[in-house]
């Protein structure tokens, strides 16, 4: 994987989305934080290249969105995909979960990510 490029034109905005987030982001990055998952590091509302995503663990070479109400127009999910192609054509993946999934089954949401870090290890360390 190649450096993916931090905007510093973002970085304004990155700050404005971090402190207006929504319930889901903030009940994950409770989960995510200083390590607390399997030992690695996230980054909450991270520029990666023009995009601002919600979490990534660059040793992973995982984003993880949690797409609150607006993400189910159907214009933002065409949005969302094409960003969504575009950062997966950098060698990144995507774990997608609903900001209602992750309030009302936080457990469900890390149990995926934890897969996600048993299969990358797996492939990646061996």
């Amino acid at each position: 994987m190649y450096h993916i490029p931090y905007n510093i034109d973002l970085k304004a905005f990155s700050r404005k989305l971090r402190n207006h987030s929504t319930v889901g982001e903030i009940l994950l990055w409770m989960q995510l934080r200083a390590g607390q998952l399997k030992g690695f590091t996230f980054n909450r509302q991270k520029s990666l290249g023009e995009y601002i995503v919600d979490f990534y663990c660059k040793p992973l070479k995982l984003v993880i969105e949690v797409d609150g109400g607006y993400h189910i127009t159907p214009e933002q999910r065409v949005r969302d995909q094409h960003r969504q192609q575009i950062l997966e054509s950098m060698g990144l993946h995507f774990l997608r979960f609903r900001d209602e999934e992750v309030r009302s089954d936080i457990n469900t949401v890390i149990e995926a990510i934890e897969r996600y870090i048993k299969t990358f290890e797996a492939t990646e360390y061996n």
